[in-house]
């Protein structure tokens, strides 16, 4: 029987997975941008210039999602 993924330990799995994701994100430059998302970048932009709300701190919007969880 030839081994799967889901043979390795959860911990490892989750490993794969971080690597993954850090390899997409250092080369995300060859994505093209579509003309879809360039026009929500560009819709966001122009309403965080409207009302300027730069929004909440990461490290506080993060405490309030692992109250809930």
């Amino acid at each position: 029987m030839n081994p799967t993924l889901r043979d390795l330990p959860i911990e490892q799995r989750i490993q794969l997975v971080e690597e993954l994701w850090d390899s997409i994100a250092a080369d995300q430059g060859a994505l093209p941008l579509t003309e879809e998302i360039r026009t929500e970048l560009n819709r966001r932009l122009d309403a965080y210039e409207v009302d300027g709300d730069p929004g909440r701190e990461a490290e506080i919007a993060l405490a309030d999602i692992r109250k809930r969880l």
